[in-house]
């Protein structure tokens, strides 16, 4: 619009900043609410199973497990896994999988145009995944959500190329900030998600504004307090060479992550048979994980929740002591996320690889703990380092994913250890990301190519 182009810089991108907010706050509304109704559908009168929640998101640390009809779980997955997968390769295949990779590769390769109708084709077949039980996270929808309204909103007030690419980096990282009440982190991810080293500061100042608006929309629905509940200790300085082996450990762990999950993607996609039917085997195979581990379906922010508040005898398992159990949840929540995504199914790799990073830190405290009660007189701080660090390195977004998990938690005072703990983990995940379509830097970006 003619209006808009005669606007300098600041006053252009506040406006439509503003306009950005208002999308990714409502795009959050609504992808909560479809996720929660089709939870109440398939998880709580389908199976009756307890689902818990974060605590910022009503949930309660008195928690106790009700199994309900535990053998129905397979069932509900699977059925999830057919109507996503129907719906996804039926009417916009580019759909699968998680949305932000499908969001960046738009900005750098199709100057940020998304087709319209996989908007309403990812909520949609996201919500039906996650409420069903498959392993997924809503932050990839949400991200494609306000992002491809974004695209549609450039066009409308005929913007150009690359301020329509403006509106895709903004719309992720509003649209995270929005659903995961962490404004801050998510205006920095904006900028920092796009690239493995790199950072696309054109994209802060419109994205601060915008993460602002939709974490105001979003609370004013669903409260403003922080999602896993506020850190509930204090941070000690002597426990740093613990939090620094911990992010030698999420180093790797995060590598084992990309790779099972890129694995599994590709047997998927050499299998025999019609794409509208992996997500079906991917969900089932996730199902008959949850009859072992309930813990590893859905999202997993409600276990999160607990295991920061340190209640575990909230976990519970049919086949495995507990012990083993927490032992286990990193790498069966890694496959059970990889069976529900990889296989060509719908949602987000963000708030998995938050709980697979809470409970490798959840395992170094309790052995801490048990050698050095002193020196870990709680979980907390290892289950908070451990999400900040673990993500950061494999997604190569640590300042934004540091800055996000502090809110989340309301815990300032552990940023030292998370810096030190993600500084290694960075470092030991070398370049691997879940994030395929990141480039290195603006250099390698066909969006920068003619500046160099």
């Amino acid at each position: 619009m003619a209006s808009l182009r005669g606007l300098s810089y600041f006053e252009k991108w506040l406006l439509l900043g503003v306009v950005a907010g208002v999308i990714a706050g409502l795009a959050a509304v609504v992808f909560y609410t479809l996720t929660r109704l089709f939870e109440d559908v398939f998880m709580r009168e389908l199976v009756g199973m307890a689902v818990p929640r974060a605590l910022g998101e009503g949930g309660s640390l008195d928690f106790r497990p009700n199994m309900g009809n535990y053998l129905l779980v397979p069932a509900a997955t699977a059925i999830g896994g057919l109507i996503s997968g129907f719906l996804v390769y039926t009417f916009a295949p580019e759909a699968e999988g998680h949305g932000t990779d499908a969001v960046i590769r738009a900005y750098h390769y199709l100057q940020g145009k998304i087709r319209w109708v996989v908007v309403p084709v990812k909520v949609l077949a996201s919500a039906i995944t996650i409420g069903s039980g498959g392993s997924a996270g809503s932050e990839g929808p949400t991200a494609l959500f306000s992002a491809g309204i974004g695209s549609l909103s450039a066009d409308l007030f005929k913007l150009s190329p690359e301020d329509r690419r403006r509106m895709v980096a903004i719309g992720i990282g509003a649209g995270i900030g929005s659903i995961f009440k962490a404004p801050f982190g998510g205006a920095l991810l904006a900028a920092e998600i796009l690239y493995r080293r790199d950072i696309e500061a054109e994209v802060l100042y419109p994205a601060i504004v915008a993460a602002a608006v939709g974490y105001a929309i979003f609370g004013a629905f669903f409260g403003y307090g922080p999602i896993f509940g506020a850190y509930p200790g204090q941070f000690n300085p002597q426990s740093l060479p613990i939090f620094a082996l911990l992010g030698l450990i999420n180093g790797p762990m995060a590598i084992l992550y990309v790779k099972a999950f890129y694995g599994l993607n590709g047997y998927f996609k050499k299998l025999k048979i019609r794409d509208h039917f992996k997500p079906l085997l991917g969900g089932l195979a996730t199902g008959l994980l949850g009859l072992m581990a309930p813990e590893v379906l859905g999202e997993g922010d409600g276990w999160i929740s607990l295991i920061m508040h340190g209640k575990i005898d909230a976990f519970y398992s049919p086949l495995l002591p507990p012990l083993l159990l927490l032992a286990l949840l990193p790498f069966l929540k890694i496959l059970a996320t990889s069976f529900s995504i990889g296989s060509g199914g719908s949602g987000g790799v963000f708030v998995p690889g938050l709980f697979i990073g809470a409970f490798v830190g959840a395992d170094l405290g309790l052995l801490f703990r048990h050698f050095y009660h002193q020196l870990v007189p709680s979980l907390a701080p290892f289950v908070i380092v451990g999400m900040a660090s673990f993500f950061a390195a494999a997604g190569k977004v640590p300042l934004s994913v540091m800055a996000m998990v502090v809110e989340m938690t309301g815990s300032p005072e552990l940023l030292p250890a998370a810096m030190i703990a993600t500084a290694l983990s960075y470092l030991t995940s070398w370049g691997y990301s879940i994030f395929q379509s990141q480039v290195e830097t603006r250099r390698d970006s066909p969006a920068h190519r003619a500046e160099y």
